[in-house]
């Protein structure tokens, strides 16, 4: 029984040296082809991230000039208004001129009593008193004499152009653009240039226009993107459409409103769809706000 089972065991472990020298040069092969397909991975990737973008970059400014004074009141605002209002009345106490009103009320009463004694009285000598319906009556004068701003003015507010329009809306600035061989109304932007940020290409469309405008942009990041392809007969390889980024900003300057210009456009965002394309009004109306 010893020989049959030495020559069986001998039999096994050369079937497993084979086998190993078998599954050493099968992962010696595996492992040279994977070196190989790796090297020209990169090589393919280096040469795609040397071929330049078939997009065209731009980066628009959406410029808004916040609300200057109060918006009316809706008709539950009201009311809600005139609530609280009776509500402090009701639970608010005496102010200083109320109480003054009511010790003036006395004194005039003692004067007129048959028992009055003036001595009872402080001692103001020749001081001239002055009653606070006295001071009510002076500050009634005043109030009819002043005559408060207007807070809508039809010639304004139809002046598109104007910066004091809709002073309780807010409003977009649109201009007037060179697209092609078309004149559009957009939102101002400038082509992106090499070297230089998103933000920093929508911060020169912004002082390319001859407003003269100054603003404070929100972020670093766009908070939109409209992105159109040519038509197939003016593509090519190197240009295939436009990719336009947008960033807010919010309008700064507190001098002197600039002159109006016909490029240049403040309208609210309903006005909006008058002069923008539907395609681009889609995505502006998403980040302007109607506060």
């Amino acid at each position: 029984m010893a020989a049959p089972c030495r020559r069986m065991a001998g039999v096994t472990l050369l079937h497993f040296r084979c086998f190993s020298r078998a599954a050493v040069g099968s992962a010696g092969f595996r492992q040279l082809s994977s070196t190989s397909v790796s090297r020209v991975t990169l090589q393919t990737k280096s040469q795609t991230e040397k071929r330049p973008s078939p997009w065209t970059l731009m980066a628009a400014v959406c410029l808004q000039r916040l609300p200057v004074i109060s918006a009316d009141c809706s008709p539950i605002e009201q009311q809600f208004r005139q609530m609280m209002q009776q509500m402090e009345l009701e639970k608010s106490l005496l102010s200083d001129h109320e109480l003054r009103l009511l010790e003036d009320s006395e004194r005039i009463s003692r004067k007129q009593a048959d028992d009055y004694d003036s001595d009872e009285e402080d001692n103001r000598g020749d001081q001239e008193i002055v009653l606070a319906q006295d001071l009510e009556d002076s500050w009634e004068q005043k109030l009819q004499k002043f005559q408060p701003g207007l807070r809508v003015k039809a010639d304004v507010d139809e002046d598109l152009t104007s910066l004091e329009r809709c002073l309780a809306d807010p409003l977009v600035l649109v201009a007037e653009q060179q697209v092609g061989g078309d004149k559009l109304w957009l939102l101002p932007q400038a082509r992106w240039q090499e070297g230089e940020t998103l933000r920093q290409t929508a911060e020169r469309a912004l002082d390319s226009l001859p407003a003269g405008l100054k603003a404070t942009f929100l972020g670093n990041a766009p908070c939109g993107l409209y992105k159109y392809k040519l038509p197939k007969s003016a593509r090519t390889e190197s240009t295939v459409g436009t990719k336009v980024f947008f960033f807010k900003a919010i309008l700064s300057n507190s001098g002197a409103p600039a002159a109006p210009s016909a490029s240049l456009l403040w309208a609210k965002k309903s006005e909006l769809q008058c002069y923008l394309k539907p395609a681009y009004m889609m995505k502006v109306e998403r980040f302007v706000l109607a506060l």
